[in-house]
């Protein structure tokens, strides 16, 4: 079977940098990728039906999931031509939706999203909710990579029983 690196997908810089990595990292490892845009309806109270129905607004974040999709299609084969693509637009909440999405894969990425001038250091609220609760390892690629750190650096931790590769006394 092959393995399946699934993406979460936006539209933003970071979002484009996992898009770039999980392609070299599908293609080292000969894995096909899930790309995964999720969008939901927004809350705006009455005042938007009158500017535009339920209906036709659920048709246009669906095209513009899809426009950031056709986006990271591009990326993505520019950096691995041969990798095998799907693309999926989700309605719910980012977080869960990648989660369900990467049920049974081999991998998650998604880009890291920093906060004023603890960017570097601080994750976003969707990244965090995926390393803290995935059922996969989760890859959250960073913004910008550090001066004079290695372009690949790997850590991984889990208290799932599964994961545990010796015995604990």
């Amino acid at each position: 079977m092959t393995k399946r690196i699934v993406v979460g997908v936006d539209g933003s810089e970071p979002s484009r940098r996992a898009v770039r990595w999980a392609a070299r990292e599908a293609a080292d490892r000969r894995a096909r990728i899930e790309l995964v845009c999720v969008w939901h309806l927004p809350y705006y109270g009455e005042s938007l039906a009158a500017v535009m129905s339920a209906e036709d607004l659920m048709k246009e974040l669906t095209r513009e999931a899809e426009d950031v999709l056709a986006e990271a299609r591009d990326t993505a084969r520019v950096e691995a031509p041969h990798v095998p693509i799907e693309s999926h637009a989700i309605e719910g909440q980012s977080a869960t939706a990648l989660m369900e999405a990467a049920e049974g894969a081999w991998l998650l990425v998604v880009g890291s999203r920093g906060l004023g001038g603890f960017r570097g250091l601080l994750l976003g609220s969707v990244s965090t909710e995926c390393a803290h609760r995935a059922r996969c390892p989760v890859v959250i690629v960073p913004h910008e990579a550090p001066v004079g750190m290695p372009s690949r650096v790997a850590v991984g931790a889990s208290t799932l029983p599964q994961a545990w590769t010796g015995s604990r006394s």
